[in-house]
Order: C-alpha cells, then structure tokens, then sequence
C-alpha cells in the first residue's frame, strides 16, 4: 500500500481538498440564503438540500476528477510509475492504490451530502422525515458508485493521453449524464430519430443517481424493490469502466 499512502499524503499535503470541503460543508447554507428561497421560508429546506448534492457533484467533477487526472499523469511522466513496478507493484496494482486514495477524499462528498440534507433539511413529518432518510441514503450509495469508475478512468486516460485530456473526458461523461441526456430525451420527444435514441439508450444515465428533483419535489425514496435493479446497472457500468481504464492505464509514458 505504498502508493496508496503516498498519493494520501500528497493529496493531504496540497490541501486543495480544503476548497471542495467548504463548497459541501458551508455553501449550501449560504446558497439559500442569497436565492429567492429566502423569501419563502417553506422553499428553504428543499433548497439547502438541492444546494448540498449540486455542490457534492460539483465538487466530485471539477476537483476530483481534476486530482485523479494529475495523479495519473504525475505517475507515467515522472517516473514513479516505473520504479514501483520495478519494485514488483503491478500496473494493476498500481492504478487500484491511486484509485483508492482519491476516492478516500471523494466519497465522503456525497456522504455529507446526504448527512446534511438529514440533519438539516429533514421534513417536520415523522412518515416524509423517514422517507427522507431513505431517500439520501439510497443516493449517497449511488453516487459512489458512480463516482468511483470515473475517478479509474480519469487516473488511466491522463496517465497515457495527459491530465487535460484526462479531466475533460470524466468531466463531459459525468456531466453529459446528468444533464445532456435529458436533453436528448427532449429531442426525441419533439422529433424520433433512431440514432439518437440508439445513443440515448447506450447513454450513461447518471441523471438516476442525482437526487435533487426528487428531494426538491419530496417524491419519496426509490422503491426498495426496484433499488436493486438501479444499482445493478450502475455496477454494470462500474465494471465496464474498470475494464476499459485498466486496458488504458499505463505506467511509463510514450517516448
């Protein structure tokens, strides 16, 4: 566990983290009070909850994925990558002790997220309070496992392609589910197209793993029958990126 310690302490030690903190810990009780929820103090909770998951995903796209790029790049152009292997570390190896301490600073977001959005803007009523609880349990797994393969495939692409490229792609993957397929179901609802929709259906829907219209609306938690099935798909695209980051990965950049 060397690298993985190594990329833990380095991590600590640039303190960038401290930014994506205060974004999760601290502006979501700010944001609501310089919104137009200020004025309607019902709309307060719902915002302050809307506010904690937008910055926990801000967050996990724009500094995690930033610091799991640099990360990867650091490792193949530096020379570090080469020496541990020579040490007898694998590639695979290798990629699984960065992936792990990124995601040591990662997951925590969505999880104090939904803590949050718990403690601080749970409905007055025991039944909805209950659902609540649910309902930010169930996204705060889900947003794991969702960002956990992104944060692999940002470490692989940077290691052979550069940081930039690195960042860029998990950056758009992650944003164009969220919010471009969405887009794209509008689309095909104005006009069909077999493309689209062949691309819409092949599409990462990572809108599902986003809680914030359901907590914002108080639609309840996802059906503990179906959660399964949700999380399965999201496992299934887990695994697709596993496989396809460590194919990518590489230790020693290109000549």
């Amino acid at each position: 566990m060397r690298l993985f310690k190594l990329t833990l302490t380095t991590l600590f030690r640039q303190k960038t983290w401290l930014i994506s903190a205060f974004l999760v810990l601290v502006m979501p009780f700010v944001l609501p009070m310089i919104s137009s929820a200020s004025e309607n103090p019902g709309a307060t909770k719902p915002a302050l909850a809307q506010a904690a998951w937008s910055m926990a995903w801000l967050s996990a796209i724009l500094w995690g994925f930033f610091a799991a790029a640099r990360a990867g790049e650091n490792l193949s152009r530096s020379g570090l990558g080469e020496y541990f292997q020579t040490t007898g570390l694998s590639a695979t190896r290798q990629l699984a002790e960065i992936w792990a301490a990124i995601l040591v600073y990662v997951a925590p977001l969505g999880i104090a997220a939904a803590l949050i959005t718990i403690f601080a803007a749970s409905p007055a009523k025991p039944d909805e309070r209950s659902m609540w609880l649910a309902n930010n349990l169930q996204y705060a797994i889900l947003f794991v496992v969702v960002i956990a393969p992104l944060i692999a495939l940002a470490i692989a692409v940077a290691s052979r392609f550069g940081g930039i490229t690195g960042f860029l792609t998990t950056a758009g993957i992650c944003v164009y589910g969220l919010y471009g397929v969405g887009y794209m179901k509008m689309l095909l609802h104005i006009e069909h197209n077999s493309v689209l929709a062949w691309i819409w259906s092949a599409s990462p829907h990572y809108h599902l793993a986003d809680p914030t219209e359901r907590l914002r609306y108080k639609l309840g938690a996802i059906e503990w029958s179906q959660f399964p099935t949700l999380l399965a798909y999201f496992v299934g695209i887990f695994l697709l990126y596993a496989a396809l980051s460590r194919a990518i990965f590489r230790v020693k950049a290109a000549a």
